[in-house]
């Protein structure tokens, strides 16, 4: 009998939150069993309090406080994306009028202390969730004020040493993209790898997730290659790329997780040098969904991993047209974190950003796809397969609808 109650207030939810993410422009879905609460964790305790009077620039005028945490005016061109963040945020609410959410928007400066300050600001004015930052040291430092509150922290940093136990990142993770992009290229016979992997700690990262995946799949890694970039010097990107010649002959899939300009100097330096790429498969990440590569003639045919774009399109389109301009790929993350907010909201009640709601085992679908949050603070989502075409690209293999499978 209380299964079968449980049963019911499920439904429920899942039946408010489509309703509610329907009368947006998102189409955010909360699905499947809540799963159960870890012990006190962030965002457990939802106790009503007075609501002090915010400070700084407030978006919407819900009942719900969520603090709002970019990087506004921090050095080195970082306000940019704290200027686009906030008008993707707004956009949401825009498209979203039910939402009974108000943002505090609460600048960074993109650094420990100002995430930490933008944190505790925020919370001291009653948010019961913080959306951001963006940059690892800002999530850090919101972290720690976040932590002895017990706010929970949905931020959009790719730094994954920041994540943890009630500070989840909804940013798009290399892991995520790896493994979708090598696993596929297993699925289709493919088994001698190689790889040019940057220097630094996204390098790092990949070449843990390449040599994981590979393994997984039974494939064998026949060369993998280290280059140092600086500023556009690509010596040692040639230099370490023509090393591969020798082994290409013995390989049917090389792996260039890097974007921008790469992946083609990659294979111009290959072809100049003579190699045999004919049996040799290209394979990228989500770096490089950019029109420099997607619309590279020299490139077509490869494969890399990313979230299915057509959420994205209309959602550019409806940002150009408010704004102006067109919003850089993962302008999307707030969008999605806003809405996805507001429909927890709706469909959750006095639970809304409890630990096991948050980390529902069924996910969410967003702008992006299907993304779910694990008790760990990292992401797991919902990639599709492209195959460039040299005028853009082509699914060729979809993004999965749910996690029953292939997860």
């Amino acid at each position: 009998m209380a299964s079968a109650r449980r049963g019911d207030i499920v439904q429920q939810h899942r039946r408010v939150f489509l309703k509610t993410a329907l009368a947006g422009a998102s189409t955010m879905l909360l699905g499947g069993c809540m799963g159960s609460t870890l012990g006190s964790l962030p965002g457990d305790q939802i106790q009503p309090t007075p609501q002090p009077q915010p400070t700084g620039e407030i978006i919407g005028t819900g009942g719900v406080r969520i603090g709002l945490l970019l990087p506004l005016a921090s050095s080195g061109g970082n306000a940019s994306i704290g200027t686009v963040f906030k008008n993707s945020a707004a956009l949401a609410l825009q498209n979203f009028p039910s939402a009974d959410v108000q943002l505090l928007v609460k600048d960074t400066g993109g650094t420990a202390e100002g995430g930490r300050a933008a944190a505790q600001a925020a919370i001291s004015e009653g948010a019961e969730l913080i959306l951001g930052p963006v940059f690892s040291p800002a999530v850090s430092g919101a972290a720690q004020a976040a932590r002895a509150t017990g706010v929970p922290v949905i931020a959009f940093s790719t730094d994954t040493s920041v994540a943890s136990r009630g500070v989840y990142l909804l940013s798009f993770l290399p892991e995520s993209d790896v493994k979708r992009v090598v696993g596929y290229a297993n699925s289709q016979k493919r088994h001698s790898y190689t790889a040019l992997i940057p220097e630094g700690s996204y390098g790092a990262i990949v070449e843990a997730a390449f040599r994981q995946e590979v393994g997984r799949g039974g494939g064998r890694i026949a060369s993998i290659q280290r280059y140092s970039m600086n500023g556009s010097d690509t010596s040692d990107l040639v230099a370490k790329t023509a090393a591969l010649k020798s082994v290409l002959n013995n390989a049917d899939a090389l792996f260039v997780p890097a974007g921008g300009a790469v992946p083609a100097a990659v294979v111009q330096t290959l072809v100049s040098q003579g190699a045999n790429m004919g049996n040799v498969k290209l394979l990228g990440t989500g770096q490089w969904d950019s029109p420099q590569v997607k619309n590279n003639p020299v490139l077509a045919g490869a494969w890399f991993a990313g979230p299915e774009d057509k959420g994205f399109l209309a959602f550019a389109q409806r940002y150009q047209s408010t704004y102006g301009a067109v919003p850089p790929r993962n302008a999307s993350l707030v969008y999605d974190g806003v809405t996805l907010a507001a429909g927890l909201i709706r469909s959750a009640g006095q639970q809304r950003f409890q630990q096991s709601i948050i980390t529902n085992r069924d996910g969410f679908i967003g702008i992006d796809g299907l993304f779910r949050f694990q008790s760990n603070g990292l992401n797991q989502r919902g990639l599709a397969v492209y195959q460039i075409t040299g005028q853009g690209t082509q699914v060729i293999s979809p993004a999965p609808r749910d996690f029953r499978t292939g997860f």
